[in-house]
């Protein structure tokens, strides 16, 4: 597999993680905690991909390394592992 090749797999997870996201934020209940629980789920579990998606695009290896671990914070905030 190359490597353009390998970029677009990754990018392909990352957007089948959001879908994944988003039905669960979903499927969680309409109280005020789920809604909140919901909110803040969507907005670090959406934003990989196109995090990504950017850094394909990053000017310098310094801009793609900085938006990589954009994309990474997010992800790892999903495992509660935040800003360890």
């Amino acid at each position: 597999m190359g490597h353009a090749e390998q970029a677009n797999e990754v990018e392909n997870r990352l957007i089948d993680f959001a879908v994944r996201v988003i039905k669960v934020a979903d499927a969680l209940p309409k109280t005020p905690a789920g809604k909140h629980i919901a909110g803040q789920l969507l907005r670090s579990g959406t934003s990989p991909a196109p995090n990504y998606a950017e850094a394909r695009g990053a000017e310098s290896r310094a801009d793609f390394v900085h938006k990589l671990k954009l994309a990474l914070k997010e992800l790892l905030s999903q495992n509660g592992q935040g800003s360890q």
